[in-house]
C-alpha cells in the first residue's frame, strides 16, 4: 500500500481533545457490541440479537447481528487504543446511521420512547473522530511520528 495513503488514514495532531471523545465513545461501543456478541451486560448475545434483527427486516439476522456486533466491539476498541480511528469511526458512523433510520426514526428524539437522541450522539461523535483523527496518547499518532 502507498505510504501516503496510510498517512492520511494515521493523520492526526498532537490534541488531547479528542481523547475523552475517542475513550467514551469506544466504551459505550465496546460494551454494546459485547451484549449482541455475548450476551454481556444484558445483552441478548448473538442468536437472540440476530432474531430481533431479521424481525425488523434486517436479514438474514444472526449474520446481522454478527457484523453488527463485531463493528462496535472492536471498532470500540480500536477506539480506545486510537488504532485506525479515521476508518473505523466511519464505519461506526454508517452503523449508527442504519440504526437511526430502521430502529430509533420513528420513536422520535427522545430515548424515553427509544427514539434517536443517543444513537445520534454516537453519529456526531463517530463523525467527529472520523473527521479530526484519534489525537494525541492514539496508536495513530505513534504510528504517524514514525512513517
Amino acid at each position: 500500500m502507498n505510504n501516503s495513503i496510510i498517512k492520511n488514514i494515521l493523520k492526526t495532531d498532537n490534541s488531547v481533545s479528542t481523547l475523552p471523545l475517542r475513550i467514551i465513545a469506544g466504551i459505550i461501543f465496546a460494551a454494546h457490541g459485547a451484549q449482541k456478541l455475548f450476551a454481556w451486560f444484558g445483552g441478548y448475545g448473538l442468536d437472540g440479537t440476530g432474531q430481533w434483527m431479521e424481525s425488523i427486516g434486517l436479514g438474514p439476522g444472526y449474520l446481522m447481528a454478527l457484523t453488527v456486533g463485531s463493528v462496535e466491539f472492536f471498532g470500540g476498541i480500536l477506539l480506545i487504543l486510537g488504532l485506525l480511528t479515521r476508518p473505523t469511526s466511519a464505519v461506526l458512523a454508517i452503523t449508527m446511521v442504519v440504526a437511526i433510520i430502521k430502529v430509533h426514526l420513528a420513536n422520535g428524539l427522545f430515548m424515553a420512547n427509544n427514539g434517536y437522541e443517543f444513537a445520534l450522539a454516537l453519529l456526531a461523535m463517530s463523525v467527529a473522530l472520523a473527521i479530526h483523527g484519534a489525537g494525541k496518547y492514539s496508536v495513530d499518532q505513534t504510528f504517524s511520528q514514525k512513517l
